[in-house]
């Protein structure tokens, strides 16, 4: 697949994309000619896209080995670059394993050898270091947002993992960080690099300053949700504490939100990013976490409620909005005897007296307990709540189909009725679970 400019046409379109960026495009004219390129563009240009269309050109479909393998640095990167590819429909298995999933899974998974396998350093490294599959075809190397997956900490296994690829012959690391070192084990010699990040500052985003007259800046986050209005937004803590304690202040006063933070368990930190995703959830409240590597739509603002500590911190928070082509605005929320760090430059001070009356948020989560491995198709789900769910075009909303499982967000109203009426029933030849998440 993507041979030529026919593929590349079909497999955008599946994907809603009828136009590649400035970047996307270099890209591909760079990787095609290039043994070793690094792409350097900020959070939310296309990056991912940018390495997989050059890289599918690259699999032969006679060979049943693995030939690419991409590294990166958290469980979330994986399982969206995962999504990505399944969504291009190139016909060429893929697989992602990370840590936090059960390694049964994995082996079930793999025991079918794909030809992309996706996965963090951790879990890659005990793959390799027990033998589960050949490495001898894997010529392509990605490593996606290396300047974390090169950090100390995962040094030992990507040079262990790195050490046992003898074939390598394309290398491809992307990153939203300028400064980021290469080591030598990564064998990246005379790369062409690609750096979308200088002089590139994105002038569409406005940073304001919101000053809380208390220590405890709770009721100015509130007054500050209320000025903004309707919005899908990320607010930004430092510690799963204040995480805890910021939740704890919305659920009281009745907004709708997920949390996000490292300390979560992988299962309930995709379903935070599900409910995000389909609007039953108004605003994420995360760590840094959140900040690069997930897959959520742009926002239009996000809130630092906890001041970022470091400028690559700021950086990232703030690639969450006024992205590609749209505008956006991080708030930056402080108690009025805390000074800004030196690297938040040129705010302005944000009025937040003119406030509105927060609308409860339409959508609820459905989990359904069958999923792609059942044969099920977002079709199949869509017709049995149009059919026995008796919900109308308009009431059906984000499907998201998983290997074993499924989520749907139907209108708050109609949830509970859905739960009773279609639980155990019938979704081809599976009996299936459904509930509210």
């Amino acid at each position: 697949m993507a041979n030529n400019i026919k593929d590349q046409e079909d497999i955008l379109a599946k994907l809603n994309i009828y136009e590649l960026n400035e970047m996307q495009n270099e890209a591909i004219s760079v990787v095609d000619s290039n043994s070793n390129t690094i792409i350097l563009s900020p959070t939310g240009t296309g990056k991912t896209l940018a390495f997989l269309l050059p890289t599918l050109k690259l699999i032969d479909p006679e060979n049943k080995d693995i030939q690419v393998l991409i590294l990166v640095p958290s469980r979330e990167l994986a399982i969206q670059i995962e999504q990505v590819i399944r969504e291009m429909g190139t016909g060429f298995k893929v697989n992602a394993v990370y840590g936090g999933r059960s390694m049964a899974k994995d082996k079930i998974e793999i025991k079918h050898t794909p030809s992309i396998l996706i996965g963090t350093p951790g879990r890659i490294s005990d793959h390799f270091a027990n033998d589960r599959f050949s490495k001898e075809s894997i010529k392509t190397l990605i490593l996606d947002e290396f300047d974390k997956s090169l950090e100390v900490g995962f040094e030992y296994e990507m040079r262990g993992i790195i050490n046992q690829l003898p074939n390598i012959n394309k290398r491809i690391l992307t990153s939203a960080t300028q400064d980021a070192d290469v080591p030598d084990f990564v064998r990246l010699n005379n790369p062409k690099i690609l750096n979308y990040l200088t002089g590139k500052k994105s002038k569409k985003l406005d940073i304001k300053t919101v000053v809380s007259p208390n220590k405890n800046k709770n009721q100015t986050l509130l007054d500050l949700l209320h000025n903004i209005g309707n919005e899908p937004g990320i607010i930004f803590c430092n510690l799963k504490d204040s995480i805890q304690q910021v939740s704890d202040f919305l659920t009281k006063n009745k907004i709708a939100h997920s949390c996000f933070s490292g300390g979560m368990e992988q299962r309930d930190r995709e379903r935070s990013l599900i409910k995000f995703r389909n609007g039953s959830s108004q605003v994420l409240v995360a760590t840094d976490l959140a900040a690069r590597g997930i897959d959520i739509p742009e926002m239009k603002y996000i809130i630092h409620y906890e001041l970022p500590q470091r400028e690559e911190e700021f950086t990232h928070r703030n690639g969450r909005t006024a992205r590609v082509n749209a505008k956006g605005t991080a708030y930056v929320l402080k108690w009025q005897k805390e000074h800004l760090p030196d690297f938040i430059k040129n705010t302005i001070n944000a009025d937040v007296s003119n406030k509105q009356k927060l609308k409860p948020v339409f959508w609820e989560t459905l989990f359904i307990s069958g999923g792609r491995k059942d044969k099920i198709s977002k079709g199949d789900i869509a017709g049995l709540f149009f059919k026995k769910g008796n919900l109308t075009k308009d009431q059906l909303g984000i499907i998201e189909l998983k290997q074993d499982c499924a989520f749907i967000a139907v209108p708050v109203l109609e949830a509970k009725q859905l739960v009773e009426n279609l639980n155990n029933t019938r979704l081809k030849n599976k009996k299936v679970r459904i509930f509210i998440i």
